[in-house]
């Protein structure tokens, strides 16, 4: 079982201004593969913002490449995102994943959601 907890991050910005999101792992963490951010916009389906795995690749959506910045670190069992030059697109609840490889398959597990809402 792995928790996670979005520690800080979350906010009102204006366009073009900057957050930082952090999320905290617990449990079995060393089980950990990737952890990711997602996010969900009111009346929209949760889509996929960034990912980094133990080994530190990463990936990003294209809407947010350039922009935002994962970065994890695996002995704090910590994941953040960067997210800057914000666009009020980018409003939206963000949520922290983790993902967990086993032989049986992939579990994910998912933090409480953190809303950004960013003013044009």
């Amino acid at each position: 079982q792995v928790q996670l907890v979005v520690e800080s991050g979350g906010g009102l910005v204006q366009a073009g201004e900057s957050l930082r999101l952090a999320c905290a792992a617990s449990g079995s963490v060393f089980s950990i593969n990737v952890m990711a951010w997602y996010r969900q916009a009111p009346g929209k389906q949760r889509e996929f913002v960034a990912a980094i795995t133990s080994g530190g690749n990463t990936n990003y959506a294209p809407s947010v490449k350039g922009r935002f910045t994962i970065s994890r670190d695996n002995a704090k069992n910590t994941v953040n995102l960067q997210m800057n030059s914000l666009k009020p697109e980018d409003a939206a609840v963000y949520y922290c994943n983790a993902i967990v490889t086993t032989g049986g398959g992939s579990i994910n597990y998912w933090g409480q959601g953190t809303q950004v809402t960013v003013s044009s």
